[in-house]
């Protein structure tokens, strides 16, 4: 089967940072799905571990955990689906990854490919989706579903893939007041598109951005990137027995500027479930068809903003250089062979 994959790890700017390669088709274990995947998006996981985690010796590993396809067969053990569902998912962290013709995952991590979306817009949202899901309603404890439900949540970084789900998620399923931030007109443009009461400019202090639009303390902090630079406004603009989550990878995080206020703090890293095969891993099954059930009745959209080609080396080398600059709005996909 074709695929794309690295040999050793390194810049996007090396030849060999994403090869064409061949490889076997998988076999799936008991309960795995074979699937043959349709689309596929970037995440800046597929960068980071391109970047820093080198294959085995003379093997080629292959990135790649957000995709749509249809089911090929099923392992012995599988009860929720059967082969010639459309499914979508974002694979697991300690596997092989979703950059090629086939691919087996666990049908506990898989969702029903919401009906009204073709293969490509869907895979834009599984892993972000996932991501923002548990980040709001687990890690920030907001009820899901209760338009009741009063405060403010402040989504740092609000135009990427997490941002673009986690507003529409705060903005349809919730009753708090949904603060964005964003830098430039094109990302301001899409954060209030995706469904954001206010905007403010995360390059600017942003306890000093909420005062000037009349937000005073906030409940909930959703940090998605930059959190260690953000920490100082974020210890002054939350409220007291606030929640903060944050998914990024600061060097350090010194939270003990936020014990006066009693913050809780959480991180949220949604290969966690599969990764340690938790009790409740099937909750991202069910999370994901109820995301596919919501995008069906018109709750959330795709954040899909580009379908840029082929699945390809050069097209993943190009989907992983715009995901490194920063500047990549909403979700960035690739469909076919």
């Amino acid at each position: 089967m074709k695929a794309v994959g690295y040999y050793r790890n390194g810049p996007v700017t090396a030849p060999e940072a994403l090869v064409d390669i061949e490889l076997p088709v998988p076999t799936p274990g008991p309960r795995d799905l074979l699937v043959r995947v349709e689309a596929v998006s970037v995440n800046p996981v597929d960068y980071k571990v391109r970047q820093n985690m080198a294959p085995p010796t003379g093997s080629a590993r292959v990135l790649g955990w957000d995709a749509a396809g249809l089911v090929e067969a099923v392992g012995s053990d599988v009860t929720l689906f059967a082969p010639g569902d459309e499914v979508f998912y974002a694979g697991a962290l300690d596997r092989p990854g979703t950059n090629a013709e086939f691919h087996v995952v666990d049908e506990r991590i898989v969702g029903v490919k919401p009906r009204s979306l073709g293969f490509a817009e869907a895979a834009a949202l599984p892993l972000t989706a996932i991501t923002a899901w548990e980040l709001l309603f687990e890690r920030l404890r907001v009820p899901y579903g209760v338009k009741t439900q009063t405060g403010t949540l402040l989504v740092i970084n609000g135009a990427g893939g997490v941002g673009s789900i986690l507003i529409q998620l705060a903005r349809r399923l919730t009753g708090l007041t949904v603060v964005a931030t964003a830098s430039r007109p094109d990302t301001i443009a899409w954060v209030k598109e995706m469904g954001a009461h206010h905007v403010i400019d995360h390059r600017r202090p942003l306890n000093e951005g909420l005062q000037e639009i009349g937000i005073g303390p906030v409940e909930y902090v959703a940090s998605l990137t930059a959190s260690d630079s953000h920490l100082p406004a974020i210890a002054e603009l939350i409220a007291p027995q606030g929640h903060l989550a944050l998914i990024d990878d600061p060097e350090s995080f010194d939270i003990v500027k936020l014990k006066r206020k009693s913050v809780t703090v959480a991180w949220e890293l949604m290969f966690t479930r599969p990764l340690y095969q938790t009790a409740d891993m099937i909750a991202q099954h069910r999370l994901l068809n109820e995301v596919s059930a919501l995008v069906d009745a018109g709750v959330l959209r795709t954040t899909m903003t580009t379908q840029d080609g082929p699945i390809n080396a050069a097209n993943l080398k190009r989907l992983h250089a715009l995901a490194e600059s920063g500047r990549a709005i909403g979700k960035n996909v690739l469909a076919g062979f």
